[in-house]
């Protein structure tokens, strides 16, 4: 029923001839609940919207995690009962041609390629677990701001770099898939857009180019991963997405609600 596009840039260039309602979706995907809204494209009217919470994981003082594939869930079911509220509400037939996404974030999971399973919780972006590896980069490359001048970014446990960092030297199912070159790092953009387009059987792997700027990996000039900053913090870059616009077309909803 719809492609994925991170923003709503182009929706009021498109023009239909049908007798069908045409729709665009946003998913507010946030840090402590998921929620689907549908617009009417041609005035932009708000029609349905579904809102549900996932479980926040302490497992110690300052860590916070998410279930990946709760959150796809959830976010799987309120695009159904939105959809479903959309269409009763709508004297016509309800027909979505876009899908678009606002994320949590700095939030940091990994997956199996192969698979399309979750490797561990993901990391939320408040989390602190990571202090001890921010102090050590801090001390061995010169301060706190020894990749500001290209990453835009101090060290802090506050971004995805880092986090992904302590999930390769504290997890061995990471740490062994990413020797096997079957890790797959990516926010929760990257993770809903993967699993929404097909998952383990050809999702896209792709990060939304403001979401990659939070990662303190990300080179402001070129928009492409920093190759030093990389080897500084022994981070692959197999197991990173592939960083693109705000505003295109990722790929074809092929699984959930909207497929």
């Amino acid at each position: 029923r719809g492609f994925l596009q991170s923003t709503y840039a182009h929706v009021r260039s498109l023009s239909f001839v049908s007798k069908k309602m045409d729709c665009v979706v946003a998913i507010d995907q946030g840090t402590q609940s998921s929620r689907v809204i549908i617009y009417d494209v041609s005035s932009m009217k708000h029609l349905a919207s579904h809102q549900l919470e996932h479980s926040q994981i302490r497992p110690k003082p300052g860590w916070a995690e998410h279930d990946p594939l709760e959150i796809f869930e959830k976010v799987n079911e309120c695009m159904e009962v939105a959809y479903q509220k959309a269409c009763a509400a709508s004297e016509r037939p309800i027909s979505v041609k876009a899908l678009g996404i606002t994320n949590q974030r700095e939030t940091t999971l990994v997956w199996d390629k192969d698979t399309g399973k979750p490797l561990h919780n993901a990391i939320v972006w408040l989390d602190t677990r990571t202090e001890t590896i921010c102090q050590q980069l801090e001390v061995e490359f010169g301060g706190k701001d020894c990749f500001r001048a290209v990453t835009g970014l101090p060290i802090s446990t506050y971004f995805s770099g880092v986090k992904l960092r302590w999930l390769l030297d504290n997890v061995p199912a990471v740490k062994s898939a990413a020797a096997a070159g079957k890790a797959q790092f990516g926010t929760i953009d990257t993770w809903l857009i993967y699993m929404l387009t097909g998952g383990a059987q050809g999702g896209e792997c792709v990060i939304d180019v403001t979401n990659a700027s939070r990662t303190l990996l990300m080179d402001l000039e070129t928009l492409t991963w920093h190759q030093p900053t990389l080897e500084r913090l022994h981070i692959q870059p197999s197991l990173l997405p592939r960083i693109v616009s705000s505003a295109e077309v990722y790929g074809w909803v092929r699984a959930g609600a909207l497929k």
